[in-house]
């Protein structure tokens, strides 16, 4: 539950997009005082949060309706209709009002966004958040831009939703009240900063998952000198398949790193649970999607000249999980073919 259950809140917030993480984030700030007033296509999800406590309205016009001045809207939606849902309800709100977007919109589309509502006299603010479909429980770790006297405005909220300072150690040398960031939110400067940063927190989860899953891999294949070798010239032979003959139990190795190791992280608690269910993951496909951060993160690093192989190969990784490496591939079979004569494997000969 938030660290601020209990609290008396003083703040009203309306509330767009009742989504994976959208109502659990309603239930969350309704646990700690902040008045929700909420709106959804679809009146299922309006239903559940009307039952948190929210008000439920059946229309933008109507939600801003219910909101007492300053307005403050949050919205928590896909970022292709973010712009969308700005045109309806834009010309409801006026100067003073607050527009907050807590999905992951490009940082570079909150600057444009914000010039265009600063010249209604109306703020926009960029919220980071980080915590999924476990942040009901677990809290919502957020990263903030915007006006400065929005945020200031705003802060119930972002600590209702936050997971609180018991959630980790404190480090050392950090003593007396705890910090925002201590907390779990922060404040990171004007426009942009709050998505820039959880941009960059997006690319570093593309190379941290990319790493738990290229060694688990490297541990699924332990076995193969246990595997018939093909003996052709298009097949580099296994040299010592001695070495190679453990069938390990990755389930349960997962678990063990779980417990004092340096790599120890949530994510690795995530994929103890899911290989807990089946340690062959028979059931994912391995295609693996990417909505944007990873990509804005390796165009940030590229313009700035900073070196980011580790961000960049595990962005390119998803593209070729998606079978978008499919034609080079080709490319070079048909290259060994012109060259050397070489007769490309069918893919069920593959080692």
């Amino acid at each position: 539950m938030s660290a601020a259950k209990g609290t008396e809140v003083t703040l009203q917030l309306g509330f767009v997009g009742l989504g994976r993480m959208g109502l659990n984030m309603v239930h969350r700030m309704q646990d700690a005082g902040v008045e929700c007033v909420v709106f959804d296509t679809n009146p299922e999800a309006r239903a559940a949060a009307a039952a948190t406590g929210a008000q439920a309205a059946d229309s933008l016009q109507a939600m801003v309706g219910m909101l007492k001045g300053p307005r403050a809207v949050w919205l928590m939606l896909p970022t292709a209709v973010v712009d969308k849902v700005l045109d309806g309800l834009v010309p409801l709100l006026g100067a003073g009002d607050m527009v907050i977007d807590g999905g992951n919109s490009h940082y570079v589309e909150d600057l444009r966004r914000a010039k265009a509502l600063a010249g209604k006299k109306i703020m926009y603010v960029d919220v980071g958040v980080s915590g999924g479909v476990w942040g009901r429980e677990r809290g919502y770790c957020q990263m903030i831009g915007g006006p400065e006297e929005a945020y200031r405005h705003l802060e119930p909220a972002f600590a209702a939703l936050a997971p609180g300072v018991a959630t980790a150690p404190r480090s050392p040398g950090r003593e007396g009240t705890p910090s925002p960031a201590e907390q779990g939110y922060l404040y990171c400067g004007p426009n942009g900063a709050g998505h820039f940063v959880k941009m960059v927190h997006n690319g570093i989860e593309y190379g941290l998952m990319a790493a738990y899953a290229e060694g688990l891999n490297i541990l699924h294949h332990a076995n193969v000198g246990r595997q018939q070798q093909e003996v052709d010239a298009e097949t580099t032979p296994l040299e010592h398949p001695d070495r190679y003959q453990y069938d390990f139990p990755l389930g349960d190795v997962v678990e063990v790193w779980r417990r004092g190791s340096v790599i120890g992280s949530w994510l690795l608690d995530l994929t103890a649970i899911e290989m807990n269910r089946d340690a062959t993951l028979a059931h994912y496909a391995g295609r693996v999607s990417d909505s944007g951060e990873g990509r804005w993160t390796a165009l940030a690093a590229i313009e700035e000249g900073v070196p980011a192989p580790v961000l960049t190969s595990a962005l390119f990784g998803r593209f070729a999980s998606r079978g978008n490496d499919e034609f080079a591939d080709k490319v070079m079979s048909a290259m060994r073919h012109a060259f050397g004569g070489h007769d490309e494997k069918a893919a069920d000969d593959k080692a």
